[in-house]
């Protein structure tokens, strides 16, 4: 805490500087929020609202939350973060604001080679420090104890101010105050870490450090900015001396345009016809993508609500649908969109390939169209589709705990009703009155009996409270009825306690108790009704539903219900001895004839009672046996079906990866001609889907797996979800290669390249590829062309001509050339090409000489339809001496090979 209250402190000062004025004590100096709102201004760049000047608490509890507003506008969620808490003076509360303001405004805008925040700046360090020895940024604690990464970065920026090589691990100490020093004195980066803590404390705070590597990001990153600056303007000068010589080489063909009048009118109409015929196709082929993109992207669209929602009736055939609605989708709705997505990148890579044969730009679809936005939208679709899959499953389970423990609730309400029934009645009867002293005590005794028998119930009323509360928390949706059901229970369950107490004292005051007691009686009730209370536990017990899904789980049931069984020899003996009682009973009032001897005033249970519940519970422990017998041969059969699936899936995933190994082979192999490689990548598609029904056999066996509700399979590392990953993954690449393989034909036969050509191109491209990347550095690039015969010089000529090539082969500057780029190059540098002068000097033909073209010419010399074509796109001629209805052909031909409409 006390290094992130320093860091933190330290980082505000650095900004707050900016204004003129600082803080010494980060929990105390921003309880007013005036220096928080001005923190906010300086780091933002933006005004916020007027503070409150005033020095009560709700002036400063409104100038923190005008703060807190202004930091959740820009996209900020703020967590359990209050003005209260900051006014208060929390010191956790305010260092967590602080870090959501570094995270923000210092880390958040941080990007490196498509990675931001914390990912992206991990990933400059890593880029920078990479060649220093003893450096292994690996993360923001350890690998920034022993200060050489803090040095590294200074030396690699501003190699004059660290001599890095004088530098040594083994004094950590050292190494942290030189890069503390020289970051404060030459950087204006103040001191935010302490030395002695990051050496001392086993494992520094990363917040802390991130926030320290942030400021040397941006110090470091700012100067970069200004020297490109630079570079930029040295380049459009560079330019302008380039449009120079453009503007000399076109006064030049003017001039020597005569020389060249022999071209006949019928070979200029065919290079137009030609060129207006590519155009077309191109338009036709980019409104095709537009609308294939559209209907997938709007399908995307429609279906993501469905995937997101999680609303049910709470009902588990509610959940039932909606799982089976679920796989209709996986089987009809989704594959045909897997389809049209395969089709729609073949096509626009068809298109990119044409476009760049006929030297024409790049193909850019409208916003949110591009191949990576529908990648994005596939990859979160297919994340929706497995979170609502994993939360159906989990539904089911939960909703069919509910239903198991609702019907438990029934059944011990409904035995635990049976048994209240009357107890009401009888606790409330005055029947005692007129009783005389021998039926008195009787009363009294049976009495006592029934409070041994309600004392023995206690528990059955505590176990339907335990399971309505587990019901209610569980969020069952009848748990309005069961609440109800349970408030009754227990509310005539304290009326039963309190009328039995109310009667116990009205026999006590009856002094009178009777003289003559029958042993045999109250031994039968004393010991019947403990044993009645275990016969009907037992039976409960016996017939309890239960729910297991592991061999382990119903093997445990068994083990428990064996050693039930086994106490069964004692219960025998103990139900023959209260039996006994009985029987000693009726023999004595046989034999003495006594009046009224037979009825037992302590219990109202009889031995017929307990005969027919003992011959229940040794009825139902068969049938539990059988019970236990299914569930067990029910679970074999789901350790069977995981064994079946494992082996086919241990068959199928090894069989994927091997063609997905051959596949990438034939991509980056040059034997064979193209012809061959096309035919073999042919091959693998038809096996590829030949093998599709043993995709379709694991579905099946997947579909049985989730139906017996089997959610771990220890016999294999395969899942269906990864197979059906790597078998659309497979396909990805048998048609991307298919496509690459293709469009290098097409490159091969529009340009007349032979076939030993495209292999030296593909041969030397190869060789200087080592690591087999599929792209080029420059200097491997440079290599490659001096392999190919090209003269580069070593001069600062020479590297000028590479850097204008490299240009052309990586117009983006990613730092890599790749074979199509490669390929075209080469293609165009050894094949004659279609330019913008040519076409233009082909209407000059057709035009007579006229700097302009009419459209009746245009109609003599063309086809009807491209006639039309060039009418509607040439914009009318506004140079002098024009007449009604001149085009300018020379802005329209050169619109074919720029940036236009087209």
């Amino acid at each position: 805490m006390n290094v992130l209250k320093n860091t933190f402190t330290a980082w505000c000062n650095s900004h707050l500087r900016k204004a003129g004025t600082a803080i010494e004590n980060i929990d105390e100096d921003f309880r007013n929020g005036l220096k928080l709102m001005l923190l906010l201004e300086v780091i933002s760049g933006e005004t916020l609202p007027k503070p409150d000047r005033g020095k009560m608490r709700f002036h400063k509890i409104a100038n923190v939350n005008k703060a807190l507003d202004f930091i959740e506008r820009k996209g900020v969620k703020l967590v359990s973060i209050g003005a209260e808490e900051i006014v208060d003076g929390n010191l956790k509360m305010t260092l967590g604001m602080i870090w959501t303001i570094i995270l923000r405004f210092a880390i958040q805008d941080i990007s490196v080679e498509e990675m931001t925040a914390k990912e992206g700046l991990l990933l400059w360090c890593q880029r920078k420090t990479a060649p220093y020895k003893n450096v292994n940024v690996q993360n923001f604690h350890l690998s920034f104890k022993d200060g050489l990464a803090f040095c590294a970065l200074i030396h690699r920026h501003r190699p004059d101010l660290i001599d890095y090589h004088k530098l040594s691990k083994d004094n950590p100490l050292e190494n942290l105050n030189t890069a503390f020093d020289v970051a404060e004195k030459y950087l204006d980066i103040p001191r935010m870490l302490d030395p002695d803590d990051l050496i001392n404390t086993p494992k520094p705070d990363e917040r802390a450090i991130m926030t320290y590597v942030s400021c040397y990001y941006h110090a470091f990153q700012g100067a970069q900015q200004v020297t490109c600056a630079g570079r930029l303007t040295h380049v459009m000068s560079s330019d302008q001396h380039g449009n120079a010589r453009r503007k000399s080489c076109h006064d030049l063909r003017v001039i020597l345009l005569p020389l060249f009048l022999w071209r006949t009118e019928e070979t200029a109409a065919n290079r137009i016809c030609k060129v207006l015929k590519v155009n077309q196709e191109n338009e036709r082929l980019m409104e095709e993508y537009e609308r294939l993109a559209s209907d997938l992207l709007e399908w995307i669209r429609r279906t993501m609500p469905w995937l997101n929602s999680r609303q049910t009736d709470n009902s588990l055939a509610g959940v039932q649908k909606k799982l089976e609605e679920y796989r209709t989708y996986r089987r009809k709705h989704k594959p045909p969109r897997v389809e049209q997505k395969a089709k729609l990148e073949t096509n626009f890579n068809t298109l990119q390939t044409k476009l760049r044969l006929s030297n024409r730009p790049a193909y850019m679809p409208t916003e949110g169209k591009m191949v990576s936005d529908i990648a994005n939208a596939w990859k979160g679709l297919e994340g929706s589709e497995k979170s609502f899959e994993e939360w159906l499953l989990s539904e089911m389970m939960r909703l069919e705990r509910l239903e198991h423990l609702a019907q438990k609730f029934k059944h011990k309400a409904d035995i635990h009703e049976d048994w209240t029934r009357g107890k009401e009645e009888m606790l409330q009867s005055q029947d005692f009155r007129q009783c005389k002293l021998n039926e008195l005590k009787a009363l009294k005794k049976k009495h006592e009996a029934f409070e041994s028998d309600l004392a023995a119930h206690q528990d059955r009323v505590e176990q339907i409270a335990a399971i309505a509360q587990e019901l209610n928390t569980l969020e069952y949706h009848d748990s309005v009825s069961v609440n109800a059901r349970c408030q009754r229970i227990c509310d005539q369950w304290d009326r039963l306690g309190g009328l039995t107490q109310r009667r116990r004292a009205a026999l006590d005051e009856a002094e009178r108790i009777l003289e003559k007691i029958d042993i045999l009686h109250l031994e039968f009730a004393k010991r019947a009704a403990p044993f009645n209370n275990w016969l009907d536990g037992t039976r409960e017990d016996l017939v309890d539903m239960f729910i297991v899904h592991t061999m382990e789980e119903i093997q445990g049931l068994i083990d428990a219900h064996n050693q039930f069984k086994a106490t069964l020899g004692e219960a025998d003996k103990e139900y023959n001895s209260i039996v006994s009682l009985v029987r000693e009973v009726e023999s004595t009032v046989q034999k003495y004839q006594v009046p009224g001897g037979l009825e037992n005033p302590y219990t109202t249970l009889t031995a017929n009672d307990l005969t027919k519940k003992w011959t229940d519970v040794r009825q139902l422990v068969p049938q539990r046996d059988q019970t236990l017998q299914n569930e067990l041969r029910k679970q074999q059969n789901n350790e069977m079906v995981r064994r079946q699936f494992a082996e086919k899936a241990n068959q199928v995933g090894p069989w994927i990866e091997r063609q997905m190994d051959a596949v990438t082979a034939i991509g980056m192999g040059i034997q064979g001609s193209l012809e061959d490689q096309l035919h073999r990548l042919k091959e693998y598609e038809q096996a590829v889907y030949a093998y599709k029904p043993h995709i379709e056999e694991l579905e099946k066996i997947h579909q049985a797996v989730q139906e017996g509700m089997i959610f771990e399979n220890r016999y294999t590392q395969y899942t269906m979800e990864t197979l059906r990953v790597g078998w659309e993954q497979l396909l990805t690449s048998i048609n991307r290669n298919i496509n690459e393989v293709e469009n290098q034909i097409l490159t091969r036969d529009s340009k007349g390249i032979t076939q030993e050509q495209l292999n030296e191109f593909r041969s030397s491209f190869n060789h200087f590829d080592k690591n087999r990347t599929g792209r080029l550095a420059p200097d491997e690039f440079k290599s490659c062309l001096v392999s190919l015969g090209y003269s580069i010089g070593k001069d600062r000529q020479g590297e000028i001509d590479f850097q204008r090539i490299l240009a052309i082969v990586d117009p983006n500057s990613t730092g890599y050339v790749h074979f199509d780029a490669f390929l075209d190059f080469m293609t165009r540098e050894t094949t004659d090409t279609d330019t913008a002068e040519q076409v233009i000097d082909s209407f000059r033909i057709l035009a007579a000489d006229k700097p302009y073209i009419l459209p009746d010419e245009l109609r003599r010399e063309l086809p009807p339809d491209q006639a039309e074509y060039c009418i509607q796109r040439m914009p009318p001629f506004k140079g002098l001496n024009a007449i009604p209805g001149a085009l300018d052909y020379m802005s329209f031909s050169t619109a074919l090979y720029g940036e236009s409409d087209l």
